[in-house]
């Protein structure tokens, strides 16, 4: 094996050793975002994961679609997780339309019905139940689009530049 398919071949394995080696880096409902953000990439939503949409409160995964629309998913890695989150309420200002991602073992009985239900792992995700929609008034509708906006201009700029970390930091709002 040699040129280009001996090359293609130890990109690949680079790839696949490198992923392995993320994936042990990552905590279980960090996982899951990952999958949930690959996900809604496909339906056409940019998505960022520990969006702070106010003082206070932090979500796995915030995704805004190309109508504007504003979904929050909450990532349970465990039963244990999940009853411990005594939060999640708060998010339901933020967003029009609020999400559970747990995994295929997951006891999904014991998660309120009044919101979606995302299956999700490392790879991918499906909704198995649409969340209603609550839509959001104008104004914070905007807040949060800019905001949105901003961290994500932030943290590409940090991408490309780690040396910024403490400078974006300090001049942060």
């Amino acid at each position: 094996m040699g040129g280009r398919k001996g090359l293609a071949y130890v990109l690949l394995m680079f790839f696949c050793v490198w992923m392995e080696h993320a994936d042990q880096k990552m905590m279980p409902g960090q996982v899951l975002a990952r999958g949930v953000c690959r996900h809604l990439r496909s339906h056409g939503f940019a998505t960022l994961e520990e969006f702070v949409p106010d003082r206070g409160l932090r979500v796995d995964v915030c995704a805004v679609g190309a109508k504007g629309e504003i979904w929050i998913i909450e990532c349970k890695s465990s039963l244990a997780d999940f009853q411990s989150d005594a939060k999640w309420q708060g998010y339901l200002p933020w967003c029009d339309r609020y999400f559970w991602a747990v995994d295929a073992h997951f006891p999904t009985e014991v998660l309120p019905q009044d919101a979606g239900l995302i299956i999700a792992d490392g790879y991918d995700a499906e909704i198995l139940r649409p969340a209603p929609e609550h839509k959001l008034a104008g104004a914070r509708r905007s807040k949060i689009t800019r905001k949105f906006a901003m961290d994500a201009a932030r943290r590409l700029q940090l991408l490309r530049d780690p040396r910024l970390s403490g400078l974006l930091d300090a001049n942060r709002p």
